[in-house]
């Protein structure tokens, strides 16, 4: 039996974007939208089950509606670009989906669903239509129900004749006649001044219609009956604008909306590409462990394969030394199992030579047998060419292995080669190079629950195929790190890095739990207070971290106006809780209640957790190859996102404290790194100026905007212009200035202008790169690392749009983020040259932390600021504000 389910493509992704927190995948790409559309339809189809499926959204901002009435959706906001960049990606994503979508210009999506669900009752077929406009429910019959969303898109209300009947007295057309009268100010459809919802439902239930009101006008009275007497032509214009229509000319026939389902592989790759890892797992879109592809089973039977396994196969041990002493080109793959490396269980190696390829669980290298094999992992002058060097050299070392002489990562290359690129595995490398297929590790292993390690003979040919792969990249990448101009910034910053990061990561840094307990202990009495007091606002005891509970008594308990409604009860989100701030004494206790119970559980008891007992540290892991930026990515725990804007929140950096007695944490912070960068990239002179004379930036910006003295310059000022300081870094819009300060897009749209007429040669290199880029297809770093921008020549607007912000931000962001990683690779070279005891031991967004003996106190506090300045020479100096202490906290 057919069942069709419509959705009103622009209403849901619109609803989305504004029920859901911002949301970004490493490529910088806004995703929020996307990933709430996606979550309602995968929940809609697997509840309704259609047999049909169609997205409809609205072709373009005019429709035969502006010829009676130009200003029809006039009083809309531009749709913020943040948004509209979603667009074309929710488009592929729906042919991922394999679900079609149509527009047509001249009509809305309203009148695309209007057609269909006609045609729907006429050839008596059960319709579905998702939407977020209630005007649809004058689609509403026998056999179509209006499904519209409410709590952002995760649940909707269903409408049929008779709930619309009884909700609102009214049969489905008659919606339009409610719309007539009343308007609708998210289309700008005036209807009569004065008449409101309750109004119009009164009218029609006495008349029936927009035509009879007005046949009946003299049985109305006073200020209505004037009303409507003077605005006669705006009532029956609104009723027919808010009519839908319903013979749009459809290019698609029925059959095309059919629907059967998904192919997993592609929607897999679409939502890897977007970094949905949840849905994935959700939706078991991994292969069987096991599987293997025909072209890898090939490729690996084209392999001169050696397995050694116990001292038996000495002599094949022996063969791969000999090969190994011979010639540096090599391909070694070790297999560390799971993401943690400090955590990684190791099962198995290969390494390839010109020769053969070499394959032993990993038990093989721990004998006495494989010494020589051990001896040559440990050497620093035999070069090792392999794949995620970085997590092997840490897992080794956690093994009591040590790993020296990384000479080349193919994983490490192909993320300079392509940042943009959401997972560097080796299989997608493999593909991009024109090699032989790899399987994917979910193939070979399985995923989540499913996870097995396969038998031997089909883990030592994966582990062959993957060194073989690695090999044969090495000269491939290699050349291509050469013709693009980035052999410096790998061989001379991103490699040297990883070691340093491993050695830091190793090394870790130690948490005093005495001082996380205690902070605990305090925390909780200050919860105990706030619960206290939210209790005597109440005047009854209730569960603070129950939505349902917390709604009812702010909302009917004490009266507070009520402003979402969820499927449970009454929304207690954080920007409702906001918004009653100024109503009650009671909010700010329970905002301030949140934050501290958050700091309880994530950082106070979630750090405990990651305390390892044998070394009392904590030991973070580095990802070079997330961020599309360049910027370092911390995991296992995310030292970055320890929150320091409460002092609570700051207090958690006392746990943080030397490893040796008498010794002291020192941390340097490179300041307003970004904004420096700006001013040498930009050549901007107002901006040259502030730096070179050691101004407050802030302060300079809001003066030269706001045309004042220094003295003028008021708090507000300053917070504005720190706001587009750094909104311009960032590629900041209209809308995202407008959320930061709370003031309307038109004010921040004139702020924005503002800034750009003080600082016109800010203006101009942004200019001039986007026209760069256009040429080129990329952009560039001062130190010449790359970010591709496929759509900077796009037709399509939105995708276009976004390239240009990425175009303008990323060579700021990306050169701030080299130049961190200049400075620490340059920082550990002057320990090792000067045979300093002090030890590196975390890099926090600009900042550099470190643990120094009291005898090197003096000579750090100078040296560690000079290196920092002096890691890259720009036309403004670069500047390290240092401090140092007992601990963290003391350190800042």
């Amino acid at each position: 039996m057919e069942k069709w389910m419509l959705i009103d493509g622009n209403s849901i992704i619109y609803r989305a974007f504004f029920a859901l927190p911002p949301l970004t995948n490493s490529a910088g790409n806004h995703t929020n939208a996307i990933y709430g559309f996606t979550t309602m339809l995968l929940k809609l189809l697997e509840q309704e089950k259609p047999t049909h499926v169609l997205v409809a959204f609205d072709a373009g901002k005019v429709t035969f509606r502006h010829e009676g009435y130009a200003e029809y959706k006039g009083g809309r906001q531009k749709t913020p670009p943040e948004l509209s960049e979603q667009f074309p990606v929710l488009k592929e994503l729906l042919q991922a989906f394999s679900i079609s979508q149509f527009e047509l210009s001249g009509y809305e999506a309203d009148d695309i669903i209007g057609t269909l669900t006609k045609a729907a009752d006429e050839k008596g077929v059960e319709a579905f239509v998702v939407t977020g406009d209630k005007d649809m429910l004058q689609l509403a019959s026998e056999k179509v129900t209006i499904a519209v969303t409410r709590k952002g898109v995760s649940d909707v209300d269903l409408y049929t004749p008779e709930t619309i009947q009884e909700k609102y007295g009214l049969v489905p057309m008659q919606i339009t006649d409610l719309k007539g009268l009343m308007g609708d100010t998210s289309d700008n459809i005036p209807g009569v001044p004065g008449v409101g919802e309750k109004t119009a439902l009164k009218l029609l239930h006495e008349h029936g219609s927009v035509e009879s009101v007005l046949e009946n006008l003299d049985k109305l009275k006073g200020k209505l009956k004037e009303n409507i007497e003077s605005h006669k032509d705006d009532a029956t214009m609104s009723k027919r604008l808010a009519t839908i229509f319903r013979e749009v000319p459809m290019e698609k026939s029925i059959d095309d909306l059919r629907y059967a389902g998904y192919d997993g592989s592609k929607l897999a790759e679409a939502f890897r590409k977007l970094e949905f890892k949840s849905l994935i797992d959700r939706l078991e879109l991994g292969a069987e462990a096991g599987d293997m592809d025909k072209e890898a089973e090939a490729a690996a039977a084209d392999l001169n394969i050696h397995v050694i396994e116990s001292d038996k196969d000495a002599e094949s041990l022996d063969k791969l030394i000999q090969l190994l002493g011979k010639t540096d080109k090599n391909g070694l793959y070790i297999e560390a199992i799971g993401e943690n490396p400090h955590q990684a269980v190791l099962i198995g190696l290969a390494i390839a030579t010109e020769e053969a390829v070499f394959a032993m669980p990993y038990s093989v290298l721990k004998q006495p047998f494989a010494a020589k094999l051990r001896n040559w992992l440990e050497q620093a002058d035999r070069p090792k060419y392999g794949f995620d060097l970085h997590k092997t050299e840490l897992a080794l070392k956690w093994s009591g292995i040590s790993f020296e002489g990384a000479a080349f990562d193919v994983q490490l290359a192909a993320y300079l080669l392509d940042p943009t690129e959401a997972s560097q595995s080796l299989s997608g490398i493999n593909e991009k190079q024109g090699l032989p297929t790899v399987p994917s590790d979910e193939a070979v292993y399985g995923k989540g629950a499913k996870f097995k390690v396969p038998d031997a003979e089909t883990l030592n040919r994966h582990l062959a195929l993957k060194a073989e792969s690695v090999r044969r990249l090495v000269p491939l990448l290699t050349e291509e790190l050469s013709r693009t101009g980035m052999s410096k910034l790998y061989f001379e910053i991103e490699q040297p890095l990883s070691r340093i990061l491993a050695g830091m990561e190793h090394l870790g840094i130690k948490v005093e739990t005495k001082e996380l307990d205690k902070l605990g202990r305090d925390l909780e009495r200050k919860l105990t207070v706030l619960i206290s007091e939210i209790y005597k606002h109440a005047g009854v005891e209730f569960n603070i971290g129950s939505p349902k509970q917390l709604g009812e008594i702010l909302f009917d308990k004490l009266g507070l106006p009520a402003k979402k409604k969820t499927k449970t009860g009454y929304s207690t989100d954080a920007e409702v809780l906001e918004e009653l701030a100024p109503y009650h004494g009671i909010i700010p206790l329970i905002l301030n209640y949140r934050q501290l119970a958050k700091l309880q559980s994530t950082y106070v008891e979630g750090l405990l957790k990651e305390v390892r007992k044998e070394t009392g540290k904590v030991h973070t892991y580095y990802r070079q190859t997330i961020a599309a930026t360049g910027r370092l990515s911390s995991q296992f725990p995310n030292l970055q996102n320890i929150p320091i804007r409460l002092e609570e929140g700051r207090q958690i950096r006392k746990a943080f404290v030397p490893s040796e007695p008498g010794w002291f944490i020192l941390a340097a912070d490179y300041s307003q790194i970004e904004l420096r960068v700006l001013a040498h990239i930009s050549g901007d002179e107002n901006l040259k100026e502030a730096f070179i004379n050691d101004m407050d930036i802030h302060t300079k910006t809001a003066m030269d905007v706001f045309g004042v003295a220094a003295d003028q310059v008021d708090s507000n000022m300053r917070r504005s212009a720190k706001a587009v300081n750094f909104g311009i870094v960032y590629g900041i819009s209209d809308f995202g200035l407008s959320q930061n300060l709370g003031i309307t897009r038109k004010e921040a749209s004139h702020f924005i202008e503002q800034y750009f007429e003080v600082f016109k040669g800010v203006r101009k290199f942004m200019d001039d790169v986007v026209k760069d880029a256009r040429r080129d297809g990329y952009v560039t770093t001062l130190l010449e690392r790359r970010r591709y921008l496929n759509d900077i020549n796009a037709s399509n607007f939105n995708l276009r749009s976004f390239a240009e912000r990425t175009a303008m931000n990323t060579p700021i962001q990306g050169t701030a983020a080299d130049i961190i990683k200049l400075a620490m690779v340059q920082m550990d070279e002057t320990l090792r040259e000067r045979k300093l005891k002090s030890r590196m031991l975390l890099q926090v967004h600009d900042e550099l932390v470190f643990e120094v003996p009291a005898d090197e106190l003096e000579l750090m506090k100078t040296l560690v600021p000079e290196v920092m300045a002096k890691a890259l020479v720009l036309d403004v100096p670069l500047k390290a504000d240092m401090s140092y202490g007992d601990n963290w906290y003391e350190a800042k």
